[in-house]
């Protein structure tokens, strides 16, 4: 399957401009604690299929999914494509490329 990807510095531009996009942490909630894109949720990509259509159930909301290099978010896109949702993308070697840049995180 072809993976839908997206840029750190496109998903930073969609934050900045501040548009109506949901930013989808697949990380485990560990990782997570330790610092995260603020304003993102928390769905472990293990927990993907069993939890996610009752978070976010507007399935043609876009989606932008990160993890932190990459490999799970694919995956994770790769499930939620399979679930029916139309606007998914993942975020290009994930958190290592938006610390590269210094983009901010929250903790």
């Amino acid at each position: 399957m072809n993976i839908p990807q997206i840029t750190a510095d496109e998903v930073k531009k969609a934050i900045d401009n501040h548009e109506e996009v949901v930013l989808l942490d697949v990380r485990t909630p560990g990782e997570y604690s330790r610092g995260h894109i603020a304003g993102s949720i928390n769905v472990p990509v293990e927990e993907l299929g069993k939890t996610i259509e009752d978070i976010i159930t507007d399935k043609t909301k876009k989606l932008h999914v990160y993890c932190l290099s990459g490999a799970r978010s694919n995956e994770a896109v790769e499930e939620l494509i399979k679930l029916g949702y139309t606007h998914v993308f993942s975020m290009i070697n994930g958190l290592l490329m938006w610390r590269a840049k210094h983009y901010p995180l929250s903790m």
